[in-house]
């Protein structure tokens, strides 16, 4: 993934493209201080998966703030903020559909032998653990929630 990272930003440098290679940049950074934090706690550099979760968490930032510059009547940052999400996201994994999302929510909850609403955190585990960067877990939480009720 950082290869990966290192090969876009140059290609962003050679074509000028300033949004992209910015973005590219800031998203290196958050996984260097990531890095530097787990140094400090004696874990090792930051895994492919972890890199996956920063930068589900990078869009989420970016997708409240256009809201609020929406609301605020500043489409022009709005729109800077959605051009770097596009960014992020081309280096994510094709997200799953809502469909698919629920699809496998239930098949975990089946496989891990979730009763009720105690073992969600063990079916929430299982998701992540298997499914980082390809779904927004704040709303499988939810499914997951409706299905074991």
């Amino acid at each position: 993934m950082r290869d990966k990272l290192a090969a876009s930003l140059k290609d962003a440098l050679k074509s000028k493209d300033t949004v992209r290679t910015s973005t590219i940049r800031l998203a290196q950074a958050a996984i260097k201080d990531r890095d530097i934090a787990n140094r400090g706690v004696g874990k090792d550099p930051v895994s492919d998966d972890e890199i996956l979760q920063i930068f589900a968490k990078m869009i989420k930032q970016r997708e409240e703030s256009a809201k609020i510059y929406d609301d605020a009547g500043r489409p022009e940052l709005a729109s800077q903020e959605r051009e770097e999400i596009k960014v992020i996201q081309s280096f994510m994994p094709e997200q799953l559909s809502d469909e698919k999302v629920r699809e496998v929510c239930a098949a975990v909850i089946a496989e891990v032998g979730a009763q009720g609403l105690r073992d969600m955190g063990k079916v929430i585990a299982a998701l992540k653990e298997r499914y980082a960067g390809q779904m927004d877990f704040a709303k499988a939480s939810g499914i997951v929630k409706e299905l074991l009720k």
